[in-house]
């Protein structure tokens, strides 16, 4: 049986940005503001230092203040799921051993980047992975990021094989895929929407909730409609969707965190501020997120 100490990763998870001081700093208010709109709207879990923190741009310094401001904030009160991982095997187990993970529940582990291992590869990589790892694996499927898609057969060989590989994050877009997983995997074995866009229709496939971009700026919205989801309530849960759907190509296309970080920048949650090679979104796109947000008062 998967997750077996029940740590909660399920339902509607915020994938949490950076913010950050005009003068390049990690922004510890601004932080503590965004962490704590979600979980006082209902988020079910956190994820910090993912994809959306533009972790690769922090030092690892940095990377622990982020760790231990998501800590400090929740107090207990949710699963705290820390993105993690690399594309050298050796290093992120050397990282396991010696690196605090007091507070943290899970780890996100993305798939090797810039290697292109074989599938073969991606397997021998998280089973080395997850008999060193000192908490419970959720796998991270990214192929748009990493240069390699990790198939339903290898995702189900290691979740069956791994007792502490306890889900995935699935955000390769491919809904056959995701459906073959879902639909094959061991008992207890979680899967996670990586895409906003497809969130509800993985849910309504039996998928266990999302690791969301949107609830960044949007906490209550994307928890209500996960809520929903998840409890078989289907015409809610595709009405708020609906409503929110406008949002989905804005956000994301300038990439990812710079749209949420400009819908955040105008409702007053934090800077507008990245790190390059990020940059803010074009004044053109600027606009439209604003008309989207104005037109339908989100």
């Amino acid at each position: 049986m998967k997750d077996p100490l029940n740590i909660g990763i399920k339902g509607a998870g915020t994938a949490f940005v950076t913010p950050f001081t005009d003068e390049g700093k990690v922004d510890v208010e601004a932080c503590q503001r965004v962490m704590n709109d979600s979980l006082d709207a209902g988020i079910n879990f956190m994820c910090v230092l993912g994809t959306t923190s533009e972790a690769p741009t922090l030092s690892f310094a940095e990377q622990k203040q982020v760790r231990d401001i998501a800590v400090k904030v929740n107090k207990g009160r949710r699963p705290i799921l820390l993105g993690y991982g690399g594309n050298c095997t050796a290093d992120i187990i050397d990282r396991m051993k010696h690196d605090d993970f007091e507070g943290i529940d899970a780890l996100l582990i993305v798939s090797p980047y810039y290697n292109k291992p074989s599938q073969e590869g991606l397997y021998q990589h998280f089973r080395a992975l997850a008999e060193a790892s000192p908490r419970p694996i959720v796998l991270y499927n990214v192929p748009g990021r990493t240069g390699v898609n990790m198939t339903a057969e290898t995702t189900l060989r290691l979740a069956r094989d791994c007792h502490n590989i306890i889900g995935i994050k699935e955000a390769s877009g491919k809904l056959d895929q995701v459906r073959e997983i879902i639909e094959k995997r061991p008992a207890g074995f979680k899967v996670l929407s990586g895409d906003d866009k497809y969130s509800c229709e993985i849910m309504e496939m039996g998928g266990d909730g999302v690791i969301s971009v949107v609830a960044n700026a949007w906490p209550a919205e994307t928890a209500e409609m996960t809520k929903a989801a998840l409890s078989g309530d289907n015409k809610k849960a595709e009405q708020i969707n609906k409503r929110m759907t406008p949002l989905y190509a804005p956000l994301f296309a300038e990439g990812n965190p710079s749209g949420v970080k400009a819908a955040l920048s105008l409702k007053g949650r934090c800077k507008n501020n990245l790190r390059l090679p990020l940059v803010p979104v074009s004044p053109s796109l600027m606009k439209t997120i604003k008309g989207v947000l104005d037109e339908d008062n989100l």
